[in-house]
C-alpha cells in the first residue's frame, strides 16, 4: 500500500460546508493541524442544506467532493451536519470505491457521538439541529449503534437559528425569543437532560445565549475541537494518508455564491480577514 500511495501528489486537506458553519469546524481543526495545508469550500449559492431532501443534499454534496478531488483534495471533511447526516455513508459506500478507492471523505457526526459517551452523566442527550439533520435521526441511530440502549436522544428543530446567525442577529435582542422557544422545547420533551449536542456549524455563534437560556448544569457540546481532536487521530492512525495531506499552514476560500460577500461573512466567522474566489459546481 505504501508503495501504491506514494505515487499520489499530496493535495490540501478539502472542507465542505453548505455555507459558512463549517468556518467554525476549520478554525479548531487549523489551530489543533496549523501545519497542513486546507481547502474550504462552501455551497452558499444552493444554501441552506438544512430543509433539502436527502437525494438533494448527496447530489449536492457528491458534487463538492468531487470537486475537491479535482483540486488534489485527498481527504475532505463534511463539516456540514446535514451533509454528514444525508450523504456521507452513501458517498463512502457507494463512490469512493469508484472514483478513488484511496481517498478518504469524513464527517462531524461520528466524532460528536464518541466524544458524547464520555460527556454524559445520566444518559439523556438533547440535540440542537437543522429539521434534515433531526429528521435523518442520525445523531440517534450513530448513539445506538455505539452504545446500545445505554442513552436516550431527544433532537429539537432548530429552523430559525441558521438564519439569525447569517443575518447577523445572533446577539441582537430578536434571537433570545427563538433561542429561549428551542431550549424550552427541548427541555419540555426531558427536563432531565444532562448534554446539549450543538448539532450544526453555525450554532457556536449562539452558543452564549443557549448557555443563557440552559440550567446551568447542562454541559453544551459544540463540535470544532472534537472533530479536530478526531482528525489528529486518524492522521496517527493512517499514515499513509497524513503523508498525502500537503503541508504548507495555509487555507484557500472558495463559495459558489458572491466572493466579496462570502469574505465579508467569512471574517465574522473567524475574526481575520478572508479572500475568497468564486466557483461554479
Amino acid at each position: 500500500m505504501a508503495n501504491d500511495t506514494a505515487s499520489y501528489a499530496a493535495g490540501p486537506i478539502g472542507v465542505f460546508d453548505s455555507g459558512y458553519g463549517g468556518l467554525t469546524i476549520l478554525d479548531k481543526i487549523r489551530r489543533r493541524l496549523p501545519q497542513y495545508e486546507y481547502l474550504y469550500l462552501g455551497d452558499n449559492a444552493r444554501a441552506p442544506y438544512g430543509v433539502r431532501s436527502f437525494d438533494v443534499v448527496y447530489d449536492f454534496t457528491l458534487q463538492a467532493v468531487k470537486y475537491l478531488f479535482s483540486r488534489g483534495c485527498q481527504l475532505v471533511i463534511l463539516a456540514c451536519n446535514t451533509a454528514s447526516a444525508k450523504a456521507l455513508r452513501s458517498i463512502q459506500q457507494n463512490d469512493l470505491p469508484t472514483i478513488d478507492p484511496t481517498r478518504r471523505v469524513l464527517g462531524v457526526i461520528r466524532p460528536t457521538v464518541e466524544k458524547i459517551g464520555e460527556i454524559t452523566r445520566n444518559g439523556n442527550i438533547g440535540i440542537f439541529g437543522t429539521p434534515g439533520t433531526i429528521q435523518s435521526r442520525s445523531y440517534d441511530m450513530e448513539i445506538e449503534k455505539m452504545y446500545g440502549g445505554r442513552f436516550k436522544t431527544f433532537g429539537q428543530e432548530c429552523p430559525l437559528w441558521v438564519p439569525l446567525v447569517e443575518s447577523q442577529e445572533a446577539d441582537g435582542p430578536g434571537a433570545d425569543y427563538f433561542v429561549k422557544k428551542y431550549t424550552d422545547a427541548l427541555l419540555a420533551q426531558c427536563p432531565d437532560i444532562d448534554s446539549v449536542i450543538l448539532g450544526c456549524t453555525h450554532y457556536p455563534l449562539i452558543a452564549p445565549k443557549i448557555r443563557q437560556y440552559m440550567p446551568p448544569g447542562i454541559t453544551i457540546v459544540e463540535q470544532g475541537a472534537i472533530v479536530a481532536d478526531s482528525l489528529a487521530d486518524y492522521l496517527r492512525r493512517h499514515p499513509e494518508m497524513e503523508c498525502r495531506c500537503r503541508r504548507g499552514g495555509t487555507a484557500t476560500y472558495l463559495t459558489t455564491e458572491n466572493a466579496t460577500r462570502f469574505g465579508s461573512m467569512a471574517t465574522l466567522f473567524l475574526h481575520t480577514p478572508v479572500t475568497a474566489t468564486h466557483i461554479p459546481l
